[in-house]
């Protein structure tokens, strides 16, 4: 699909400014140079002028206040009559021209001639030339800033070499067999009108970002083969009132003359917010509830017409939409574009991978089993990352390190050799995360530890322990996030138990903890104490927290009890990754000595000093029931 082009300007808008130009220069010159057209007066000295005066050759004289015009008596046919000059203050003038008989009156003052041009031409003249500036801004003249309420929908077209197809978009599978439907009734729309179904007018894509609602817009008008009129919701809203419903009236004209086509709104929510002051929105945009009003009477209103018209918009916060934008005749069905699972990761890896030169070793089922929550995104980044990392090295293809070494740049930050720890400090990052390794090696509910690194990345990582999932998960038991938890603390547990002291090392540890535990109280109502009850509102968010406090009203007894429960499981947890690492003192001593010296371990090594790792006593009955959950 490719972007129409814009005419050129016309011809006689061309000639039109080319005159306005010679004009204006020739008015110009008329008024700041007189003396180019016409005969001039010849301009004498002041003292030639008294000189003749008292000789008696003057005839007679015009006093100005700023200039003298005088006429000689007897000149010759071949010499100038009339002069001029330049008066000075010489009281005595008046007398001496009566004493040599020469006729003399004062000169009337002149108009301002050349004010009056100005005031009367010259505005005009700016006005319009400030006028065929705007107008001519942008090629045609379409798009310029007196266009206001044009829309600025780019209009892609069926035929061309950038088409995208089903076949681009991996992992949303179910995605798009929903809106196959919507492609079968662009192609053959008789199908269904001749058994009386009416095919939805909206289709609404909802996820997280980067999950490729976008890519799937643009492959639904690819295999339809249609129009496809993209634009954002932003673009819509202007500084001057009602310009935003003009656009949307000025946008579904042009979908109509060239139907069926499809309209693709991103970030619908810039324009569709709840106009009830709900959702913790305060206060209200009256240029913005315009252009929605005029959105919902064009999808469903006196004004929609019998064109097929099919509507696809994008959004990572439909909570915040207007009720009516979801009700039935408008955008009334809903497609879920979410994370892609393990077999969706795989295939959006084969479809980047597939643009860059692989090694033959290259295992994407691997690469894909350890990027659990990756959005499509950040899978495409992910591949263009160890492309670069090849490139860097100067490799000829991208190995199964380059993929190994992206990950870890995504998930940790990039190394930073150049951040040198002291002895003490870099003992103590050790320590900690050999802490995080053992007890997560021993706790199911973890993931594998894949690499233990004391190598500082990003801004504030001095060392890491990488633990990856042996699969997807979407369901989690409770015996299961405690052992997350006991993860989390195993690196303070270890510096405890070695140093007998803490530091600040364990203060993000300390807050995925406490966050989790708090979830495992507040929301999946894991409280003995409190009961079945979730005390924290859920929300449909896919950009993380909400507005406010989460959090319900509750009484001063209940929100004590809460934090009491909160308390508990986090202490629990912390004794139990002590007794871990007390319990294997001897191997926590041995793996952190060695990976002082080489910094990173990985691999079967790691795996093979993490087998010998025991639970203490009074814990094994905890790992059985943990796994039969």
């Amino acid at each position: 699909m490719g972007v129409k082009n814009k005419p050129p300007g016309s011809r006689s808008r061309l000639i039109s400014n080319i005159l306005f130009i010679v004009s204006g220069l020739f008015l110009l010159t008329n008024l700041f140079f007189p003396q180019l057209y016409g005969n001039p007066i010849a301009q004498e000295p002041y003292s030639m002028f008294i000189n003749r005066v008292e000789n008696g050759n003057v005839a007679r004289a015009s006093v100005g206040q700023n200039e003298i015009i005088y006429e000689l008596k007897d000149a010759n046919a071949e010499q100038p009559k009339i002069f001029r000059t330049n008066p000075v203050l010489d009281l005595e003038l008046p007398q001496r021209l009566e004493d040599n008989g020469v006729e003399f009156t004062a000169a009337l003052p002149k108009s301002n001639w050349l004010g009056s041009i100005l005031g009367w031409i010259v505005p005009p003249l700016i006005f319009v030339a400030i006028w065929q500036f705007f107008i001519s801004r942008s090629a045609g003249g379409a798009q310029g800033a007196l266009s206001l309420t044009k829309s600025r929908a780019k209009v892609y077209v069926d035929g061309d070499s950038t088409k995208v197809s089903f076949d681009d978009v991996a992992g949303v599978e179910e995605a798009k067999a929903e809106l196959t439907e919507i492609v079968e009734f662009l192609k053959t729309p008789e199908r269904y009108k001749a058994i009386g179904a009416r095919i939805p007018k909206g289709v609404l894509l909802v996820g997280p970002p980067g999950t490729g609602k976008t890519l799937m817009a643009k492959a639904v008008a690819g295999e339809a083969g249609v129009s496809f009129f993209s634009i954002s919701g932003s673009e819509f809203v202007e500084l001057f009132v009602g310009a935003g419903a003009a656009r949307v009236r000025d946008l579904f004209e042009q979908a109509k003359q060239k139907a069926p086509c499809i309209i693709f709104i991103d970030e619908l929510d810039a324009i569709g917010k709840s106009r009830g002051g709900g959702n913790g929105f305060v206060g209200g945009n009256d240029e913005r509830e315009q252009t929605l009003n005029q959105l919902l009477t064009e999808m469903d209103g006196f004004a929609a017409g019998d064109a097929t018209v099919i509507v696809l918009a994008a959004t990572n916060r439909p909570e915040t939409l207007d009720p009516a934008l979801l009700r039935p005749g408008r955008f009334d069905r809903q497609v879920l574009v979410d994370r892609p699972d393990l077999s969706g990761r795989q295939k959006i890896l084969e479809i980047y991978a597939a643009k860059v030169k692989l090694d033959v070793k290259v295992d994407l089922k691997q690469i894909a089993t350890r990027t659990p929550g990756f959005a499509g995104a950040d899978l495409a980044n992910l591949v263009n990352e160890a492309a670069l990392l090849a490139a860097r090295n100067q490799r000829e293809a991208v190995i199964q390190a380059d993929f190994n070494e992206a990950i870890e740049r995504v998930v940790a930050g990039l190394e930073k050799k150049s951040r040198v720890l002291s002895e003490k400090e870099k003992k103590i990052v050790a320590y900690h995360e050999v802490g995080h390794a053992l007890v997560g090696a021993l706790m199911p509910g973890g993931g594998k530890v894949a690499k233990i690194s004391i190598v500082p990345r990003g801004m504030a990582a001095l060392g890491y322990t990488l633990q990856m999932p042996t699969e997807d998960r979407f369901l989690m038991s409770e015996s299961e996030l405690k052992d997350q938890i006991a993860t989390m603390l195993g690196g303070r547990a270890a510096e405890e138990v070695v140093f007998n002291s803490i530091t600040t090392g364990a203060s993000n540890d300390l807050q995925r903890a406490t966050d989790l535990a708090e979830r495992m109280v507040t929301t999946y109502g894991m409280s003995k104490v409190l009961g079945p009850l979730a005390y924290e509102r859920g929300e449909n968010n896919f950009l993380g927290q909400g507005m406010g406090n989460p959090r319900r009203m509750v009484s001063d007894d209940t929100a004590k009890a809460i934090d009491e429960e909160v308390k508990s499981i986090v202490e629990n947890a912390h004794q139990q990754a002590v007794d871990i690492l007390e319990k294997n003192r001897d191997l926590l001593e041995q793996i952190a000595q060695e990976i002082l010296e080489v910094e990173v371990i990985e691999g079967s090594k790691l795996q093979s000093l993490l087998d010998q790792a025991e639970l203490p006593q009074g814990h094994t009955e905890l790992e059985q029931e943990s796994v039969i959950v």
